[in-house]
């Protein structure tokens, strides 16, 4: 007699906190910047500001989103649920898209922290065969070589890589902990007042400061909604995602303000100064402030960061391709799960071998775009969420955004004016350049959604008996963690709603 399979592991509390805080931050590695660009002062001012008006909002409208619809492709059924099967298609093709620069970002920062102690793989040093442009060299194999390896912890189930982000966590915070306690025992032997300079130089003022910082600062806030693409796969969620999200928001903001407020002891000037500080920089701050001994471990803590935050990213943004594929606007192939652990194995190798290619070549003028296209997929959440509000009044909402029309009103706002501003921002330093790129991949995805809904319908009625209508929703209830290939819903589903009374 074959024995049923077991059901997969789900995420518990504790990696679903890991799962957000790699997802978002990694910690403070990467945010030396900040301080070289907008000064030590309006660092500082922007590390607890941002989360105010922008990471704290979206991690709300995530937490009620969430919660009422707690499945699989998370964000992109929030979008389609409340504004319509168009609206979800780009919700969902953006995302993925900005992934593919955002993905390849990572293992290359991971062979930028290994280069001090293997020089053997400085990209271009070893090129070993080249195809046209594209170079083939050691750095990159390295890059392939941390790829291959979180591609297969994927595909051991979102609790398991869960599980290795808590591990990672713990080894990514220590170094900075310990860079923290010898930076504040430097403050304050020698009595200094780390954020006395506002700006990072004399002619520039506090406005032109904190518009060049938040641009950074945004993006190492953003990526509250990643989680919910393996909702499904993910224990209570809606008892346990609001709670993440809150001790996620402590604990990212406390970890970007401590490392940073103490490694401003070095001062301004000399060759770890801040004014010199570029991503990476902590690890020359630690070994001034304390030897190589803390050096050595900031910078191991950098590599396991940059891994974290690759394997978290790949959970989430694998699953995007994979219930697009569900919902019959993708090769159905990408929808195939494996059989023991349910996980989606074709769309995370498909991903993976997608961010092995871009990383053989320099896209950083691309990463621009990325925060564009991240914040346009963040308003369309937004209205999701109005929408919802108006349409689906009675939807169960385990976790509800408290002060009604007022605190939906200041939410939109703020994120809407945040956004526009560092947009604004972002145009006047770097010109048409990111918007041209921006208006192509919306452009793109806006003519990608006709042939490939046409395709979805044809497909759709072939599956149906004759009697039924082309086009009509399906208005049959789906559970929770359950997916759909019809339309987006347009009523309220009857095992969501609230019991009267």
């Amino acid at each position: 007699m074959v024995q049923p399979l077991s059901p997969p592991r789900r995420v518990k509390l504790t990696p679903l906190v890991a799962l957000i805080f790699f997802s978002v931050s990694g910690g403070a590695y990467g945010i030396e910047e900040l301080f070289s660009t907008s000064g030590p002062g309006t660092g500082l001012l922007l590390i607890v500001v941002t989360p105010l008006i922008y990471g704290i909002p979206h991690a709300l409208v995530c937490a009620e989103l969430g919660t009422a619809i707690p499945v699989d492709g998370g964000y992109y059924h929030w979008v389609r649920r409340g504004l319509g099967n168009f609206w979800g298609f780009q919700q969902g093709v953006l995302g993925w898209l900005c992934s593919f620069v955002d993905m390849a970002v990572y293992p290359v920062l991971f062979t930028s922290y290994l280069q001090p102690m293997a020089t053997w793989i400085t990209p271009g040093q070893h090129v070993l065969f080249a195809v046209g442009h594209l170079q083939f060299d050691l750095n990159w194999f390295v890059c392939l070589a941390v790829i291959a390896v979180f591609t297969l912890v994927n595909l051991m189930g979102a609790a398991r890589v869960g599980d290795f982000s808590v591990v990672f966590a713990i080894v990514c915070l220590t170094p900075m902990l310990l860079l923290s306690v010898v930076g504040f025992a430097h403050l304050f032997s020698h009595g200094t007042n780390p954020a006395m300079e506002l700006t990072s130089r004399p002619d520039q003022s506090v406005g032109n400061a904190f518009g060049a910082g938040l641009f950074l600062s945004m993006w190492n806030y953003s990526g509250w909604d990643s989680v919910s693409a393996f909702a499904g796969e993910t224990e209570n969620p809606r008892k346990h995602l609001p709670r993440a999200l809150a001790l996620s928001v402590v604990v990212i903001a406390v970890g970007y303000l401590l490392p940073a407020l103490a490694s401003l002891a070095v001062g301004p000037t000399g060759p770890v100064g801040w004014k010199n500080w570029q991503s990476g920089s902590f690890s020359d701050v630690a070994k001034a402030l304390a030897g190589p001994w803390l050096q050595i471990a900031v910078t191991v803590g950098g590599m396991f960061a940059s891994v974290a935050m690759f394997s978290a990213l790949l959970a989430s943004n694998a699953r995007i391709p994979f219930v697009l594929a569900k919902d019959g606007y993708f090769p159905a192939g990408l929808a195939r799960r494996s059989a023991q652990r349910q996980v989606p194995v074709v769309a995370v190798i498909s991903s993976s071998v997608i961010y092995a290619l871009f990383c053989l070549s320099s896209f950083g003028n691309l990463i621009i775009v990325d925060v564009f296209l991240t914040n346009v997929t963040l308003l369309l959440q937004v209205a999701a969420l109005i929408a919802l509000r108006v349409r689906e009044p009675e939807l169960e909402r385990p976790y509800r955004i408290p002060g009604g029309a007022f605190s939906l009103s200041l939410i939109s706002l703020s994120l809407t004016g945040v956004c526009a501003w560092a947009a604004w921002q972002q145009y006047a330093q770097n010109g048409t350049q990111a918007v041209t790129y921006c208006l192509l991949a919306v452009g793109g995805s806006t003519l990608l959604y006709f042939p490939l809904a046409w395709r979805h319908r044809e497909g759709r009625c072939r599956r149906r008996p004759p009697a039924a209508a082309c086009g009509v929703p399906r208005s049959t209830p789906t559970a929770p963690g359950e997916l759909h290939a019809g339309p987006a819903p347009r009523v309220s589903r009857p095992q969501n709603r609230r019991a009267p009374g």
